[in-house]
């Protein structure tokens, strides 16, 4: 992509980003800011193409259809019919929240001049509609105006996915909400900051009438992130009372035991709680709340470190399995949702800002790559809901005039906002985060760096300094922990220097940088094995972060590319094979990674004929996973007999 000179209106734009990202109290030194995704440009590579596909599914969606649900509500004609699937039979109008968001990340992004008038089109009809209710309500549930009058009058009956018989309407408002933030903040329109203030005072005039009580019964029902948006608010304003707000709409049942260390999730919908633990951890940075910061930071460890497996991703069937038993995460073909990634992913980048610490940028990549990477189809555009772990099963894709799950929502702002931790800065030294093919326009400072790679194909990276300003400052790049001590290797301008950081760092490099030097890094890639969180005999295979999967055959794929059924058009429905016909790891000794061999001429392809059985799967490529559709594969690998195996 051509680099471009960042316009005084992106600059007026990142002075209100800067500000709205440092909390009302004080921030500890360790802090760290991200840039915003007008200053990141993608560099041809793996990220890119994923970026132009995504743009093409954005493009091929008709706005006016979108925001029929809005204008219907609203008592208005609408100019087109309403999409089917989710977005005419109860959850009307959360995709048009999602496009927000999307347009919003992928025109900051790519500048792309389609996507600006989109977003400038959307935010005129909805203002629209919103006029005409008159009161600053604006939403796309059918019978939500009535709805909200009920609930005003104390009329409230709520349980996990509908309140008041509607189906979720806490968590459609709540996509309308992010994408008119995302729009004010992401990509500067002020019309959506007028919108998005109307509608929060709406709720808060509603949230008048109410109990405490009253509110935790109505956040029984999904909620999405709303504490996040209300806590934003408050920042965007500078208005307590939307902090006050925020702290109204978290649902007590789930912050009181984290903050006391208890895990009570199993048996739990995940996409529900982790939104929820975003908007924790937004309430604590704007208000200084520690006890809900406490409660974040527990979530993230016990989810991470507990709850998720190789991929990154979690849930089965979009419930957290109990901890100590991952069986169905094997058996069940619904494995882990998109949807949950992509608020884990919102969740660690609040916690890295905040804390610094490498084991969230980790995280963060191992999820990038091999979940929300491999969610989309990379040639013909389409999203994943489930990414079943079923060996021998497979991932149905969306299209785009006909599925509208909420992970083709999140989907849309995935693969949009690829920029945003890829560097960030503390006063004026730069952090490198994550070695994707990218440009960084630092106005502030004077910096132009781009980073030329090829990674994970190749274990290294290039950082090239094309402009920068007169004084010495930091550039730091990160020592992932799947990088052994003493390898990491870095060379500036062809000399190479000592590393005495340790994985789990980063590397300072202080020196008055000077246009056309060059930082050449080394990241050796070693095999691993990653047992499944139960310490099961199942077993996954990574090359360095890069999760690897066997492509077994591409036989009985029903529904690949999904139809309109509205709760099983997402599910891999086809035939599931025995798991007692799976090809196995025909050994119990440790260090199994040790049997597999590279193929010469292909990046990241290895082969394990001594290790495989039985005899017809011996010679199974594995491959990143993020590189392998349209076909059954294996992820998970038992070890040992077949007779212990389950069908």
């Amino acid at each position: 992509m051509m680099t471009r000179k960042i316009t005084h209106r992106f600059l007026t734009l990142f002075s209100i980003l800067v500000c709205f990202s440092i909390p009302l109290h004080a921030q500890v030194q360790t802090s760290l800011h991200s840039f915003q995704l007008q200053q990141v440009t993608l560099r041809p590579g793996v990220f890119k193409d994923a970026q132009l596909t995504d743009k093409a599914y954005m493009l091929a969606l008709d706005p006016d259809r979108l925001l029929a649900p809005y204008l219907t509500e609203a008592g208005l004609k609408p100019k087109k019919k309403s999409y089917e699937n989710w977005e005419n039979t109860g959850l009307d109008g959360h995709i048009g929240g999602h496009y927000l968001s999307a347009l919003s990340f992928m025109y900051a992004a790519t500048h792309d001049a389609e996507l600006n008038r989109r977003l400038d089109y959307m935010l005129a009809e909805l203002k629209r509609a919103q006029d005409k209710t008159g009161s600053g309500y604006l939403g796309g549930t059918p019978g939500g105006t009535a709805m909200w009058k009920d609930i005003a009058a104390g009329k409230i009956e709520a349980d996990t996915f509908a309140l008041n018989k509607k189906w979720v309407p806490l968590y459609n408002i709540h996509k309308l909400f992010a994408g008119l933030r995302d729009a004010y903040l992401i990509a500067g329109k002020t019309q959506a900051k007028e919108i998005l203030i109307r509608l929060t005072d709406y709720i808060y005039g509603v949230s008048l009438k109410l109990t405490d009580q009253q509110i935790q019964t109505m956040l029984i029902s999904e909620q999405g992130g709303l504490n996040e948006v209300f806590a934003d608010v408050s920042v965007i304003t500078g208005q307590n009372k939307y902090l006050t707000l925020a702290r109204r709409f978290s649902h007590k049942e789930i912050l009181n035991p984290l903050i006391q260390g208890h895990d009570e999730l199993n048996g739990l919908h995940a996409n529900m709680q982790i939104p929820k633990a975003v908007g924790f951890q937004r309430i604590s940075e704007v208000g200084g709340d520690a006890d809900y910061g406490k409660a974040a930071q527990f979530f993230w460890e016990t989810v991470v470190n507990n709850r998720s497996v190789v991929i990154g991703g979690n849930s089965v069937n979009e419930h957290f399995n109990p901890t100590g038993n991952f069986t169905k995460m094997i058996t069940d073909i619904a494995g882990p949702e998109t949807c949950n990634s992509y608020n884990m992913l919102k969740l660690t980048r609040h916690l890295f800002e905040k804390a610094a610490d490498v084991k969230y940028i980790d995280f963060y990549e191992r999820v990038l790559f091999n979940h929300i990477l491999s969610s989309q189809h990379p040639a013909r555009g389409g999203f994943v809901y489930y990414t079943s772990m079923r060996p021998r099963h497979y991932r149905v894709y969306s299209q785009p005039q006909v599925d509208m799950w909420c992970c083709v929502g999140s989907g849309m702002e995935n693969h949009g906002k690829y920029g945003e931790l890829i560097y960030s800065y503390q006063q004026k030294n730069l952090y490198v985060n994550l070695f994707i093919a990218s440009r960084l326009n630092w106005a502030a400072q004077g910096l132009v760096l781009s980073q030329q790679t090829k990674f994970p194909d190749e274990e290294t990276t290039k950082l090239l300094v094309e402009a920068v300003r007169t004084g010495k400052f930091d550039i730091n790049i990160r020592y992932p922990h799947w990088v052994k001590a003493g390898r990491l290797q870095i060379k500036i301008n062809g000399t190479e220097i000592a590393v005495n950081a340790r994985p789990g760092s980063y590397v300072k490099l202080n020196r008055q940088w000077k246009k056309g030097d060059e930082i050449a890094i080394r990241l050796p890639m070693e095999l691993s094995t990653e047992a499944l969180p139960d310490s099961s005999h199942y077993i996954a295979f990574l090359n360095g972060p890069i999760v690897l999967a066997a492509k077994t055959d591409t036989t009985d794929l029903d529904n690949l590319i999904a139809d309109g059924d509205q709760f099983g058009g997402y599910r891999a429905r086809g035939k599931t094979y025995p798991l007692n016909e799976a090809p196995i790891l025909a050994t119990n000794q440790p260090d199994p990674e040790k049997y597999l061999k590279p193929v010469a001429g292909k990046p990241q392809t290895f082969i394990a004929p001594e290790l495989i059985s039985p005899a017809k799967f011996k010679g199974l490529e594995l491959i990143p996973f993020y590189k392998l559709h349209d076909a059954r594969y294996m992820i998970y690998w038992h070890q040992g007999d077949l007779k212990d195996m389950g069908k």
